[in-house]
């Protein structure tokens, strides 16, 4: 009997038995996130102050994945070129991924796609506020599989407003993954690295 799941409930755990994803401990497996990474401008780091402000300042009330994705996400994708050509975004996709014995089947829905046409390119989860980053990384992992392009690097990004993350995941061969550390709205200039991490992938994808 078949299986029906939501990418929600999803678990690393059950991602390694239905699909044979594992984590890769290669240090130079993700170099993308952190390697060349293009310096922002001033105006660019204001807009970013800004944000940061914004959400340090309504972080005083619970904030929703809805306010999240308004006052973080948006600005960053904004900032990182995702708005621009050769870039489409959609959001709520609808996936669905079979297991390789085809028992289990997961469906769910993509929060924000960013794609090229007839290949995604980048995934992004947002969660609200109170969400630890752990409870977004299966979830976009079982997004990341869907990638109509097996033979090409996916690659995400998570945010809960607070926290972001980078992860890579390719299919040639075994499944592998692996994530940046996480980057903090906190932490110094982290919204910082958040953003030029984003732009690299632009590039990257660009030259691609």
């Amino acid at each position: 009997m078949v299986e029906v799941i939501q990418a929600k409930d999803m678990t690393l755990a059950r991602l390694s038995e239905e699909f044979g994803l594992e984590r890769s401990n290669d240090a130079n497996f993700f170099p993308e996130w952190q390697d060349n990474l293009p310096e922002l401008n001033s105006q660019e780091k204001e807009v970013l102050e800004e944000v940061k402000n914004d959400y340090l300042h309504l972080s005083k009330y619970p904030l929703l994945e809805p306010i999240v994705k308004m006052v973080v996400l948006s600005p960053l994708l904004k900032l990182s070129g995702f708005y621009r050509p050769p870039f489409y975004l959609a959001a709520e996709k609808d996936i669905e991924i079979t297991s390789e014995d085809e028992g289990t089947i997961v469906r769910g829905k993509i929060d924000v796609l960013i794609f090229q046409p007839q290949f995604w390119i980048l995934v992004i989860e947002a969660k609200k506020a109170e969400f630890s980053l752990e409870a977004a990384i299966p979830q976009a992992l079982v997004y990341m599989l869907a990638n109509p392009k097996p033979e090409r690097p996916s690659f995400g990004f998570v945010t809960n407003g607070n926290e972001f993350q980078f992860i890579k995941l390719t299919r040639q061969g075994e499944a592998r993954y692996a994530r940046s550390y996480p980057l903090s709205i906190y932490r110094d200039n982290d919204i910082y690295l958040a953003v030029s991490g984003l732009k690299r992938l632009a590039e990257l994808i660009i030259q691609d």
